[in-house]
């Protein structure tokens, strides 16, 4: 059997989709489509169906993500049962051929020549039978030493997307005669009428050696900086991590233009399987199904008289009354309304997020840590109030504030608390005081949730006011 491993790139910051999707927990990672996250739906593809059917073995995947988001994936694998072959973490972006030549280069060292299929980790894929059986298609080709590329036989003349243009089909499979980039309304119209423009899915298909050497014949600076960078890798925990200054010096450039664009061997299998990226809220609701009147609601939603919106609401009632075409998302700290053919423009809103240092453009209210998550339920001039939630057998880190104390009161659950020297148990309605300066942990010794309401005074109450002792998690 035909061993393949997943390599799934599960970086990006998805801020088309803001304020759902932030920088520091964006679209892969949320469930857009059911009650699996992007990325979990996106493993969860690749079952014993495609093993049964089409005489392949799927190995564990490799995963490439940024460092911020390495323990979003470890409780995401969690949940779901699934186990990496590996969890490769960038340092810095470098975009897509950096990323795969590490996944490359991290099977090789681990396996003898796998192909490598490369997935996203952010789009839809409706018929799964189908696309399986385009991977057995592009497994074929790829043991003949070809590139593979999926091409999305097109629904429509697209604008956002680019595309592929293939020679004569044969066997399901066409050699690339071209990638071009996204068109205009006529040019799309016009590679539809051709019949042999397809999508670019951003999918690909090739042994790990042969992408190597495709990579090191076209641009050898990337092959050489990625090299020197994984050689200098080191182990922490469940990831692999890629030492930070010689990986910033890898040339910054994608699969298609450091590749696929040049190599002779690029060929593309035509993909029709209900396929999306959903790159966008207009896309989102495309893909969603939509009431009687066009209408798309997620949460506690009422309408009078709306037609063709999209509403999401996670934290309060949201009513809408005579609109149409629009897009509304209200969460816990913010609420986006555009025109539903303006989506594409909410990045820009972000870019004023984070020109003016405002951190809804970047965390959301509720921010995942690794031993569980905070939420800022409220904040003024001298206090800020959290609600922790840590996980059973899980701590935090051995901590001191040079600018805040913190009162801690225990909701639900033990709590195991160091101040100073002293260890203390605490239990349901019970609380303490950490002043100023003294060096602290909380644990939970528990097999329960450990639910607590922190109060934090003091002259500054940013995030970056920890000094770290001790972390279990590997944070300085």
């Amino acid at each position: 059997m035909t061993k393949i491993i997943p390599v799934v790139m599960a970086g990006g910051s998805g801020t088309r989709l803001w304020p759902l999707s932030r920088k520091m927990f964006p679209k892969q990672f949320l469930p857009l489509m059911s009650e699996l996250s992007m990325f979990q739906e996106t493993l969860g593809r690749l079952n014993a169906n495609l093993d049964q059917n089409n005489n392949l073995t799927i190995a564990r995947p490799i995963v490439v993500c940024n460092e911020e988001h390495r323990f979003i994936v470890a409780e995401q694998l969690r949940k779901t049962k699934d186990q990496a072959h590996s969890i490769l973490l960038e340092p810095v972006g470098r975009n897509t051929a950096p990323a795969v030549a590490l996944a490359a280069l991290d099977s090789l060292a681990q396996d003898e020549d796998p192909l490598l299929l490369v997935l996203a980790a952010d789009h839809v894929i409706r018929e799964p039978k189908a696309f399986h059986d385009a991977i057995a298609i592009a497994a074929n080709a790829a043991e003949t030493g070809k590139l593979a590329t999926f091409g999305i036989v097109p629904r429509g003349p697209e604008t956002g997307y680019g595309y592929i243009q293939a020679e004569a089909i044969d066997n399901k499979v066409g050699k690339v005669a071209q990638f071009v980039e996204k068109p205009d309304i006529e040019t799309a119209q016009a590679y539809i009428d051709d019949g042999n423009f397809y999508w670019n899915s951003g999918m690909f298909m090739f042994r790990a050696s042969t992408y190597l050497k495709e990579l090191g014949e076209h641009r050898p600076d990337i092959l050489s900086a990625v090299e020197k960078a994984y050689q200098n890798k080191s182990q922490d925990m469940d990831f692999t991590r890629i030492d930070k200054a010689l990986f910033e010096a890898c040339p910054d450039e994608s699969i298609d233009y450091a590749v696929m664009e040049k190599t002779q061997q690029a060929v593309v299998t035509p993909l029709d399987a209900g396929w999306s990226d959903v790159g966008s809220w207009s896309s989102l609701w495309e893909e969603s199904g939509q009431d009687h009147q066009g209408n798309v609601h997620h949460g506690d939603v009422v309408t009078y008289d709306t037609h063709n919106n999209l509403i999401i609401a996670q934290n309060k009632l949201v009513a809408a009354v005579g609109v149409d075409n629009l897009v509304i998302v209200e969460t816990p700290d913010a609420v986006m309304v555009s025109a539903k053919d303006r989506v594409q423009d909410v990045k820009a809103i972000v870019k004023q997020l984070e020109h003016s240092d405002r951190s809804e453009g970047v965390f959301h209210r509720e921010v995942a840590r690794p031993w569980g998550s905070y939420d800022s339920i409220d904040k003024g001039e001298r206090f800020q109030v959290k609600r922790i939630m840590v996980k059973p057998g899980a701590k935090l880190s051995l901590q001191m504030h040079h600018h805040r104390a913190e009162h801690w009161i225990v909701v639900s659950g033990t709590a195991l608390v160091t101040i100073g020297e002293k260890e203390t148990l605490l239990s349901e309605n019970e609380s303490t005081y950490i002043p100023i300066g003294v060096t602290h942990r909380l644990e939970n010794p528990g097999v329960l949730p450990l639910e607590m309401i922190e109060v934090q005074s003091g002259s500054y109450l940013g995030e970056d006011d920890i000094v770290r002792f001790e972390d279990n998690y590997g944070r300085q």
